[in-house]
């Protein structure tokens, strides 16, 4: 495929939706014109939400339209429609042309939490059908983002820009040209500490490379495969573990006992499945053979299966683990997991070695 050309739909011919969170004046609305008025490479569906911060073009979405029956095309071969309640009716109506389009891009203005639409899409069979979440992408004004992030909620909960950067596979940071490269760099080095694994695409006026944002998949499970090796390194623990959300990768070597490890996950989700936004896995389990496996999760909705490759003969089994919330203890996380590992002799436990 060339790098010029939109790609298709995934093998399975599913239609890609990519869900865009983001604050007022971080540069959506100019985004979403962006897609539907200048650039001509990708046909794209935007779905806008009714809680958007303003109309997209004052007005290209009008009041009256209320199913995708009234899409508004534009010359570039895009459409836009207004999204009014029902997100899966909506959706179902779009399904009979969703093959016209490269892509669905779905703008959730002042959404913290996508989960729900993750869920949604993942287990009503008539989205999961036609449709999958390519990518959760939250576009952020790099002058302002540092303020959000810093906002304090009366109850001490996380605040929903510190929710968006911890849910993001892709981190559109916007505005750059307001900013010295001092201020740049210090609040992307914040996120990172925040979210180290999503991809941070820095753009001016809302210009972004679109080939670098849709159709890569960046939410399935096997994106784990992608992290560099030192996503997963021990970091010292100092000035990010002021951040109240952080990520956390843990790796070691091994076979887990399957029983085990479910175990503690359902233990884990049970517990604390408000405090942990994102989680991913590569797993080997004892007695499954060369079969390598993957997960994937978002709160307590958790997509399990194996990977696409097998373990090489090779290959050093290391698992791999991703976790992105509010106030993760990485000792306690490594601690609970590696309890996991099956051990000679205690295949029939039915529970894991005792933690303190």
């Amino acid at each position: 495929m060339s790098s010029s050309a939109a790609p298709a739909s995934s093998e399975e011919g599913l239609s890609p939706i990519t869900v865009i969170t983001g604050f007022l004046g971080a540069g959506k609305t100019t985004f979403v014109n962006y897609i539907l008025k200048e650039q001509r490479k990708w046909k794209i569906c935007v779905l806008e939400n009714e809680f958007g911060e303003v109309p997209i073009d004052d007005g290209l979405v009008a009041e009256s339209l209320d199913t995708p029956e009234d899409l508004i095309t534009m010359d570039n071969g895009c459409v836009c429609c207004s999204v009014r309640g029902d997100l899966v009716r909506t959706l179902g109506q779009l399904a009979k042309r969703r093959k016209d389009f490269d892509a669905i891009l779905l703008e959730t203005t002042g959404l913290a939490d996508p989960a729900p639409i993750v869920y949604t899409i993942q287990t009503n069979s008539k989205m999961s059908e036609n449709y999958y979440i390519d990518s959760i992408v939250c576009l952020a004004d790099c002058k302002h983002l540092g303020q959000h992030l810093d906002e304090q909620k009366p109850d001490g909960s996380a605040n929903e820009a510190l929710q968006q950067v911890a849910f993001a596979d892709k981190i559109l940071l916007n505005k750059i040209d307001l900013v010295t490269v001092e201020e740049k760099n210090a609040l992307k080095e914040r996120l990172s500490h925040i979210n180290k694994f999503a991809t941070v695409i820095e753009t001016e006026k809302s210009r972004a490379p679109l080939d670098q944002i849709l159709g890569l998949n960046s939410f399935q499970m096997e994106s784990i495969l992608s992290y560099q090796p030192d996503f997963f390194e021990v970091q010292e623990d100092s000035k990010h573990n002021l951040e109240m959300v952080s990520s956390v990768g843990i790796k070691f070597e091994g076979n887990l006992h399957a029983q085990w490890f479910n175990l503690f996950m359902m233990n884990l989700l049970r517990d604390r499945a408000a405090d942990i936004y994102r989680s991913k896995g590569l797993l080997s389990f004892h007695g499954q053979g060369a079969t390598k496996f993957v997960f994937q999760g978002v709160h307590e909705q958790i997509n399990f299966g194996p990977a696409k490759e097998p373990w090489k003969d090779d290959e050093t089994r290391v698992n791999k683990f991703v976790f992105i919330g509010k106030n993760l203890n990485r000792a306690e996380l490594t601690k609970g997991l590696m309890a996991c590992l099956y051990q000679e002799g205690a295949e029939n436990n039915e529970a894991p070695p005792a933690q303190e």
